[in-house]
């Protein structure tokens, strides 16, 4: 992948620097994302009856694939939120190009979720011999797919499934925060390749034969601290060398983060979550 920084790029760019974000050296930074994103895994815990809809597929010896894992912030909030602990033992494989990644999120998971097989590659890449699988998801994974490898992204989902299992993606639509943010961040800061939405994706899913059903969540999150803001803005961009005074001053983009704030100066950013269901 390209490490260009600064140029407009390939479809590559953006996909590249969240993968540089995603290390030891971005550790600091991820910690101030997740102040505030930490409520994104939150509102997908409590956005349907996991136990229920997890156990209509589930038997002994079944399998899970998380795609482009990051973190573990998923089963971390399943498991804080919800009770899935009738559910038999799951072999847990940990998708994600980061190897730092998958350490971290291996780390996070706890019963009925036992790690299992490591793909320190895309979802593009998914080996051949992997899968199929009874649950495949990815919960704000696939923001940084390159637009030309989507749809390849979206077969090897559809294919890793096994048929009458579950897939799920949380994907922030066009109008959420994520993608507002850096469309506003590309106009007027950088010009990078633009993040995934939840619509592209779900078109991707369809046209790759999958069996789709969609439902929307919304909430907000949000600070007094401006500390906590600059660190979770730069991690939506994966720039911790802007700041938020210079993202505040910037054409374009200081119009959209002066629309999050109230008179007090505090931001509220607005989410919109698209949940796809297969």
């Amino acid at each position: 992948m390209s490490t260009d920084t600064d140029t407009p790029g390939g479809d590559a760019d953006t996909a590249a620097r969240s993968l540089a974000h995603w290390s030891e050296a971005g550790r600091a930074e991820m910690e101030a994302f997740y102040a505030l994103a930490t409520e994104d895994y939150r509102q997908l815990a409590l956005a349907a009856d996991w136990p229920t809809v997890l156990r209509a597929v589930t038997h002994d010896g079944w399998r899970v694939l998380d795609v482009a894992c990051g973190s573990g912030k998923f089963p971390t909030a399943l498991d804080r939120y919800t009770d899935l602990s009738a559910l038999p033992e799951a072999s847990y494989d940990l998708l994600d190009p980061s190897t730092f990644s998958i350490a971290e999120a291996r780390a996070q998971l706890r019963p009925p979720f036992s790690a299992a097989r490591e793909f320190a590659v895309t979802l593009q890449e998914l080996p051949a011999d992997a899968g199929p699988y009874d649950v495949v998801w990815a919960t704000h994974a696939l923001y940084a797919l390159p637009p030309a490898e989507l749809a390849q992204g979206a077969e090897q989902f559809v294919r890793a499934l096994r048929p009458g299992g579950l897939g799920f993606v949380a994907q922030a639509t066009a109008q959420s925060h994520y993608l507002a943010f850096y469309d506003a961040f590309r106009a007027g800061v950088r010009d990078r390749t633009p993040y995934t939405s939840a619509e592209q994706v779900a078109d991707a899913l369809r046209a790759a034969g999958g069996d789709v059903r969609t439902q929307t969540v919304e909430y907000t999150s949000g600070t007094a601290d401006r500390a906590v803001a600059e660190g979770f803005l730069q991690r939506c961009a994966f720039d911790d060398a802007v700041s938020l005074d210079q993202m505040e001053a910037a054409p374009v983009l200081g119009d959209y983060l002066a629309g999050c704030r109230d008179a007090s100066g505090a931001y509220t950013f607005q989410h919109e979550v698209m949940l796809i269901w297969l």
